[in-house]
C-alpha cells in the first residue's frame, strides 16, 4: 500500500480502520468539519476529498476536477478550500484515535519511547524571512516501531521533554536539547527512567556533597579507561538536586576527529574561540540516566542510547515516503489539516513498515 493509493483501491480497508462510516460521521459532526449534505454527500467522501488533496501533487482546481471524473463530487476549487479549512480539529482528532488505537501496554515489559521534533517550513515570504516553521513533537515507541503521539504546534513552541504524556514505566530516551532538570523531576515523579545526552555544559554539575563537579577534568582522568559510570548530581531551579548517573564513552578516533572539527567549524561560524574543554569534551558521548546500576549494566545504558536513530529513520519514512513538506499557502486554517493529513496517513502505512525496504527490523534481518 502507498499513499496514493489510500483514497483509491485501498479506500474501504482505510475507511475501516478509521472505525467505519458511521464513527467518520459522528467525529466529523463532533468538529463541524461536516453538518448535513449538502454537494458532498457524507463524511467518507469528505475525508477521502482532503486526502486526496493534501497527499497529491494536485492543486484545488485539479484536485476539484479528479474529484468529478471519478463521481465523487462536482465541487469549486474555492469550495475545496473552504472545506479543508474546516477539517483540521477533525483530522486532529482522528490522528489521537489512531495513535489511541495502538497505545502501549507497560504489562508487556518496559516501554522505550523516543522523543524528538521534526519541522516543516511555512510558506510566504514573511514566514522564510523570520525562519517560521511547523514543529511535530513526536514520541517513537519500540518495541512496537510505530509513533506513539504527535502534536502540532509552532515555532514558539519549544522542545520540552515533559511535552509528550508520560506512561508510567516507560524509559524515555533523548538527545542534549531535553536535558531540562525541572522537567526530568517530572518524569520521575511520574513513574518513568530517562537516558539523555549531555553537553559538558549543558547542566551545573554537583557531587555528592552538593559541591561544583568539574566533568571535563574527570573525563581527562578517564581518558585512559575510555568509560565513566558513576553517581552525578544535576542542581535545579526550585528543588533539590537530581541524584542521578553520569555514563559517558570515548569515541573511536575517527568519530572524535570528526567531533572536533564539527566544534571548530561552530565556533569560526559563530566568532568565538573554542575552549580546550569543549575540544576535549568532544571526543566522549555523556549521558545522564535514572536507570539504577543493578537494574542496568553500562552497556545496556549505551545500547539503549543507540536506540534513537530509530526516530530518525521514522521521520525520514515521514517526509520522504510520505512526502510531508511545507504545506501551500499561509493561512494556519488550510496548513494546519495539510500537516495533519500527512500525521494521520503514517499511522496508516506504519502497520505495513515491515514490508519496506528500509525497515529497521528488515535491515537487522539481512
Amino acid at each position: 500500500m502507498r499513499h496514493e493509493s489510500l483514497v483509491n483501491e485501498d479506500w474501504t480497508n482505510v475507511v475501516s480502520r478509521l472505525g467505519g462510516a458511521e464513527t467518520l460521521k459522528v467525529t466529523a459532526r463532533e468538529t463541524k468539519a461536516f453538518l448535513r449534505p449538502r454537494e458532498i454527500t457524507s463524511a467518507v467522501d469528505l475525508l477521502r476529498l482532503i486526502l486526496a488533496y493534501c497527499l497529491g501533487e494536485r492543486g484545488l482546481r485539479s484536485t476539484a476536477a479528479w474529484a468529478a471524473s471519478v463521481g465523487l463530487v462536482d465541487i469549486s476549487n474555492v469550495a475545496l478550500l473552504y472545506r479543508l479549512r474546516q477539517c483540521g480539529d477533525w483530522l486532529a482528532m482522528l490522528v489521537g484515535q489512531a495513535l489511541a488505537g495502538t497505545a502501549p501496554k507497560a504489562s508487556r515489559g518496559r516501554l522505550i519511547r523516543i522523543i524528538d521534533a521534526t519541522s516543516v517550513p511555512k510558506k510566504g515570504p514573511r514566514a522564510r524571512k523570520k525562519n517560521e516553521v511547523w514543529r511535530i513533537h513526536s514520541a517513537f515507541d519500540l518495541p512496537r516501531e510505530r509513533f506513539g503521539h504527535f502534536e502540532l504546534t509552532d515555532q514558539q513552541a519549544g522542545e520540552t521533554l515533559d511535552r509528550i504524556p508520560v506512561v508510567a514505566g516507560e524509559i524515555r530516551l533523548a538527545d542534549r536539547a531535553y536535558l531540562q532538570p525541572n522537567r526530568m523531576a517530572t518524569l520521575l515523579e511520574a513513574g518513568a527512567d530517562f537516558v539523555i545526552r549531555a553537553g559538558w555544559k549543558s547542566a551545573s554539575w554537583l557531587d555528592c556533597e552538593g559541591n561544583e563537579f568539574d566533568l571535563v577534568a574527570e573525563l581527562r582522568k578517564a581518558a585512559a579507561r575510555g568509560l565513566i559510570d558513576r553517581p552525578i548530581w544535576i542542581k535545579r531551579k526550585g528543588g533539590v538536586p537530581l541524584a542521578l548517573r553520569l555514563v559517558a564513552v570515548k569515541k573511536p578516533a575517527q568519530a572524535a576527529a570528526e567531533a572536533r572539527r564539527k566544534a571548530r567549524r561552530d565556533a569560526q561560524r559563530g566568532g568565538h574561540q573554542i575552549s580546550k574543554q569543549t575540544l576535549d569534551a568532544a571526543d566522549w558521548v555523556i549521558m545522564v540516566t535514572s536507570l539504577k546500576r543493578k537494574d542496568f549494566a553500562t552497556a545496556d545504558v549505551l545500547t539503549l542510547y543507540r536506540l534513537r536513530w530509530r526516530i530518525e529513520l521514522a521521520f525520514k519514512r515521514l517526509k520522504s515516503l510520505i512526502g510531508l513538506k511545507g504545506p501551500p499557502g499561509t493561512d494556519e486554517r488550510s496548513a494546519r489539516p495539510h500537516v495533519l493529513a500527512h500525521l494521520l496517513t503514517i499511522l496508516l502505512l506504519e502497520p505495513l513498515v515491515d514490508e519496506l525496504e528500509d525497515s529497521p527490523r528488515l535491515a537487522e534481518a539481512a
